[in-house]
C-alpha cells in the first residue's frame, strides 16, 4: 500500500490557504507578515533538499555518507542551540557540541541498533529519520535550558554569590538555577506526551499508518520514540549545562557577562 501523493495543484492551494492567517494578524497589526513568508520559503527550499539528498542517501545506504549526515546536523542543532540561547558560538561550541553527541548518540544508538536492528544497521530509512527526530526535539529543549539558566543566574547575581559566601561550590550554588531551567525544558515533551492519542495523533505514528504499517506497530514506535526523546532531551540539557560552566564561569566562580551574544 502506497501513500496517496497530494497533486502540485493542491499543494499550490495551501500556499494561498496561507493568505488567511497572514492576512488576520495583518489585521491586528501583529506585524509577523515579513517572518511568516521568510519562514514558509526557507521551510520549502530546505525541505526541497531533503528530499533530493535523502533519495541519494537511500539509494547509497553507505555507512559512512549515514553518519557525516549524523554528524552535520549535529553540528546545525548545535549552532541553532547556542544562537537561540543568546550564547557565544564560539566559546560554547566544543562542550555544548560534546554533551549533544554524547546524550544524542547513546540513545540513537539504543533504539537503532539495538532494538529495531535493521539489516544493515545502518541503514539509512531508519538511522537518518530517528536520528533527526531526537536531535530536533534535543535542539527545543536544550535552548530554554540554557537560556533560562544563564540568564536568571545573570537576573539574580545577588542570590546567587549568597549561595557562594555561605560555602557552597559552584555546582551547589548553580543548582537551583539548573532546576528551574531544565522544567520549562521538559515541559513541551511532557505535555506532548501527556495528550498523544487523545488531542492528537503524532507525525511518526501517523507518517507510518499512511504508509501502509499495521496501527499496532505504528505506536509501538511512537511510544519508544516519545521515551527516547525524552530520554535524550533530559541527558543533553544537563550535560550542556555541565559541560558549558567551565566556560561560562571565572576563576573566581562568577558569571562571566562576555559570553552572552547580546
Amino acid at each position: 500500500m502506497q501513500t496517496i501523493d497530494i497533486s502540485f495543484q493542491w499543494m499550490g492551494a495551501f500556499y494561498l490557504l496561507l493568505l488567511l492567517p497572514v492576512l488576520i494578524l495583518h489585521f491586528l497589526n501583529v506585524g509577523l507578515t515579513k517572518t511568516i513568508l521568510t519562514a514558509v520559503l526557507r521551510m520549502t527550499i530546505q525541505l526541497a533538499f531533503v528530499a533530493v539528498y535523502l533519495e541519494v542517501i537511500f539509494a547509497l545506504n553507505s555507512i559512512w555518507l549515514n553518519l557525516l549526515w549524523i554528524l552535520v546536523m549535529m553540528v546545525a542543532a548545535n549552532i541553532n542551540i547556542l544562537t537561540g540561547s543568546g550564547l557565544r558560538v564560539k566559546k560554547f561550541f566544543v562542550p555544548v557540541f560534546l554533551g549533544l553527541f554524547t546524550g544524542g548518540s547513546v540513545i540513537i544508538g539504543f533504539f537503532v541498533l539495538l532494538a529495531i536492528r535493521p539489516d544493515p544497521v545502518y541503514d539509512a530509512r531508519y538511522l537518518i529519520p530517528i536520528s533527526g527526530m531526537i536531535l530536533g526535539n534535543c535542539l527545543r529543549a536544550n535552548v530554554i535550558s540554557l537560556e533560562r539558566f544563564y540568564t536568571t543566574i545573570r537576573k539574580n547575581e545577588k542570590e546567587y554569590l549568597t549561595f557562594l559566601l555561605m560555602g557552597a561550590s559552584l555546582h551547589e550554588a548553580a543548582r537551583p538555577f539548573m532546576q528551574e531551567s531544565i522544567k520549562p525544558a521538559l515541559a513541551p515533551t511532557l505535555s506532548t506526551m501527556a495528550t498523544l492519542g487523545l488531542v492528537s495523533l503524532p507525525g511518526m505514528m501517523t507518517g507510518q499508518i499512511l504508509g501502509g504499517s499495521d496501527p499496532t506497530v505504528a505506536i509501538k514506535y511512537q511510544v519508544a520514540i516519545m521515551i527516547a526523546i525524552f530520554t535524550a532531551t533530559v541527558i543533553t540539557a544537563l550535560l550542556n549545562i555541565y559541560a558549558s560552566m567551565r566556560t561560562a564561569f571565572n576563576d573566581y566562580q562568577m558569571l562571566d557577562t562576555s559570553i552572552f551574544s547580546g
